[in-house]
């Protein structure tokens, strides 16, 4: 296993200080209400434009989107949409991205086909240079949008396939497929002998069997299935099934989201085991759930978790950190360990650097030169991740997810309350991924 052993806090130790430069079946239509998020700064003061995504645009404006579900239940994440319009209003406070005003439309999905699809729509209508950092299942839908129109996604979360196949797509992060092979090797590092996995039963669920058998199986430990209902209040008999005898050695780990986990841990809590191991992967379980789950008291204390980037209180989120703060306009709370929200600033961060990048070169930031400077092959580096590549060379050998290119993951454990590294640096799961044998 190859580990990338650099500290986070010295790691580009002056990057937060860069970090403000951001500166198919048819239905009747669902509204996917959009907001324009766009300030123009002046000598004494800053006054909001709002309106539709066809709201009247400047020539030299630069026009992004981001969308997420809202209002929808479990799969909301309002933080991403929020976080989006804060950095739109910082980064035009601050006198745009080399010097053009930024334009973010948030859009609501609603966590449908239609909804995700009509959000894709507006962002062509809207003539937007990217999509970027935005939450939705149904990339089968709004993919092909996108493509038809040339307009590159930076940043999806990674919940659907073809955010890992499509050659407009550019996940900043290695999705599901990364996170649940690296728990499996967290738990092959904590000594475990089985684990089961506690995931949904749904086809995404499926899929996730076999990143965690290529995991545990070069230690010779045997995996249980253990499949969980996306929404219950109840998960007793769940637990029951994925502790077993609750003999040492045993561990399980929760693949679910975070409700259903609070819900799930909630159960596990009434059982008490006394040598079952937990484990879980962010999105599952992410600062707030521990903290309402009882903290250092609750079943997450000593839990290990998976994550694709530094724990939230690492300094590199220094920039996020300072943008949610500023953010006065927006009356909203915007969770900073939320890993949308985190998915979200790193992909902003992406779209910075590719601007940075293509003005120093004298060229217009449009969809086409964006999308070209990603296939380029030039490594990008934000700081919060490895070096992001997604040249030819660095796709996955993978038909399903050639453009997973981003391996690598962190471990952390809860300890004294809060999520925190559990050894520097990251750990690539590459071969995890690909079913190749382990690093020697």
């Amino acid at each position: 296993m190859t580990r990338r052993r650099d500290s986070f806090q010295a790691q580009h130790q002056n990057q937060h200080q860069n970090q403000h430069r951001i500166g198919r079946r048819r239905r009747r239509p669902i509204a996917a209400a959009a907001t324009t998020v766009a300030l123009l700064p002046t000598l004494f003061s800053a006054s909001a434009c709002g309106g539709p995504a066809g709201a009247s645009t400047a020539a030299d404006d630069l026009t992004v989107m981001t969308w997420a579900p809202a209002g929808t239940g479990s799969a909301d994440r309002p933080g991403m949409t929020a976080l989006a319009e804060a950095i739109g209003r910082d980064v035009n406070l601050k006198g745009g991205l080399n010097g053009r005003r930024l334009k973010v439309l948030t859009c609501n999905e609603h966590n449908t086909a239609e909804g995700a699809k009509s959000c894709a729509q507006q962002a062509v209508d809207a003539k937007a240079v990217a999509v970027i950092g935005s939450y939705s299942q149904y990339g089968d839908d709004f993919m092909p949008v996108l493509e038809r129109a040339g307009i590159p996604l930076i940043g999806g979360y990674g919940i659907s396939q073809p955010e890992f196949s499509s050659p407009l797509s550019y996940p900043v992060d290695g999705g599901m497929p990364a996170l649940i092979g690296g728990s499996g090797r967290q738990l092959v590092e904590a000594g475990c002998k089985s684990v089961s996995l506690v995931r949904p039963d749904t086809p995404a669920g499926d899929n996730l069997l076999g990143y965690l058998a290529n995991a545990l199986k070069p230690a010779g430990i045997k995996m249980l299935d253990v499949k969980a209902p996306e929404k219950s209040t109840d998960y007793s008999g769940v637990v029951r099934k994925a502790i077993g005898k609750d003999d040492p050695g045993n561990c399980l780990t929760i693949a679910l989201g975070n409700e259903p986990t609070g819900n799930l841990l909630d159960s596990y809590r009434r059982l008490g085991p006394k040598n079952t191991k937990i484990a879980s992967v962010i999105g599952s379980v992410q600062q707030s759930v521990v903290d309402s789950t009882g903290g250092d008291g609750g079943p997450l204390a000593g839990a290990y978790v998976t994550s694709w980037y530094p724990p939230e209180s690492a300094r590199t989120w220094d920039g996020l950190r300072a943008v949610v703060r500023a953010d006065t306009t927006g009356g909203r709370t915007i969770d900073v360990s939320d890993p949308g929200v985190q998915t979200t600033w790193v992909s902003y961060e992406v779209f910075r650097v590719v601007s940075d990048k293509l003005t120093a070169a004298g060229k217009q930031v449009t969809a086409k030169t964006v999308s070209g400077l990603l296939d380029s092959g030039e490594g990008i580096d934000v700081g919060l991740t490895p070096p992001l590549n997604w040249g030819t060379t660095n796709m996955l050998p993978s038909t399903e997810s050639p453009r997973l290119v981003n391996t690598w993951v962190t471990y952390q454990v809860v300890k004294n309350g809060r999520m925190t590294l559990q050894q520097p640096g990251f750990v690539d799961v590459r071969w995890v991924l690909t079913g190749s044998k382990p690093p020697a």
